[in-house]
């Protein structure tokens, strides 16, 4: 089989798409390791699918996290003695811009392990966080999760309010005073933390007062960032801009609820405009950009 392989690689997990034009292959596997080089991790991943699934590929787009300089010719190289003979890199804001809202303006929010907004203007592109969880991610799942780990070890040290959220750490770990050492010793710690944060959401469901406090500050954090986004593009004039929030965080209602309604202090009708695809959509489109779209700037290709 020939055809285009898209990539929507982050931190909790990885999936692949082959289309010749329809889809004819699909898989999902572990996360990158932001702390190790990423092309080769990519492109073992991108050989297995290939090999398992008998492709014969010619173009690879790729939207990923952990990126700095994307280097599609790096790539290219490992990809190449599978017969692929373009590839397309890019910052997985990018590639989830181009499967929510195509190439036209506006802000997509996309809020899983880590946290990045992309606000896409006339002339202008703003990117705003997806810093990494040691820098910022500010409202992300990692920065949920890790809140709620904190919050419950205050707690049991007699420094914090009562909370839920001990008992939630303790059903994930041996014992308090311990779990750290247990986390640093996890290759894939950072998306440990990050699920964690299903724990807060449930305790804050369920009226836990410093989980609903946690979610209330990271719904605050998410919207902040949209609104830099969108001032830094001209888009905060009277009518509501096109703003499609994605991402498994999102799906509380107790955090999408407060980060609307943070948006509506500006704009009073806004709705958030559904997605038109997902990230694997925006990763194959990130491989056939027009050569006037403005987003192509944010997209390393390489071709032999």
């Amino acid at each position: 089989m020939t055809g285009l392989i898209a990539v929507d690689a982050g931190q909790s997990g990885i999936r692949l798409r082959c289309t010749d034009p329809a889809v004819v292959a699909e898989a999902a596997t572990a996360g990158i390791i932001t702390a190790e080089p990423l092309m080769p991790q990519l492109a073992a991943v991108i050989t297995d699918f290939v090999q398992t699934h008998e492709l014969r590929p010619t173009v690879v787009g790729v939207g990923s996290s952990g990126l700095t300089t994307p280097e599609a010719g790096e790539l290219l190289g490992l990809l190449s003695h599978l017969g692929v003979r373009k590839v397309a890199v890019a910052h997985d804001a990018t590639t989830s811009y181009l499967g929510a809202l195509g190439d036209h303006p506006g802000a997509v929010i996309a809020v899983g392990t880590g946290v990045v907004t992309l606000a896409v203007g006339a002339s202008e592109i703003a990117r705003v966080d997806g810093w990494g969880y040691l820098l910022g991610d500010a409202g992300s799942g990692y920065w949920i999760g890790r809140a709620g780990l904190n919050a419950a070890m205050r707690y049991y040290d007699g420094r914090g309010q009562a909370t839920d959220l001990l008992d939630r750490l303790r059903a994930e770990f041996e014992h308090p005073e311990t779990a750290y050492i247990e986390l640093q010793s996890d290759p894939r710690w950072v998306s440990r933390v990050a699920a964690f944060s299903l724990r807060v959401d449930q305790a804050a469901a369920e009226g836990d007062a410093v989980a609903g406090q946690i979610l209330a500050e990271a719904a605050a954090e998410l919207s902040d960032s949209v609104i830099t986004g969108l001032r830094r593009v001209g888009l905060m004039g009277e009518q509501p801009p096109a703003v499609c929030a994605l991402g498994k965080v999102l799906d509380s209602p107790r955090i999408r609820n407060r980060f609307v309604a943070y948006l509506r202090l500006h704009w009073h009708g806004l709705e958030l405009t559904p997605p038109a695809g997902t990230s694997l959509d925006g990763a194959a489109l990130a491989a056939s950009l027009a050569p006037d779209s403005p987003l192509l700037k944010l997209v390393a290709v390489a071709e032999c």
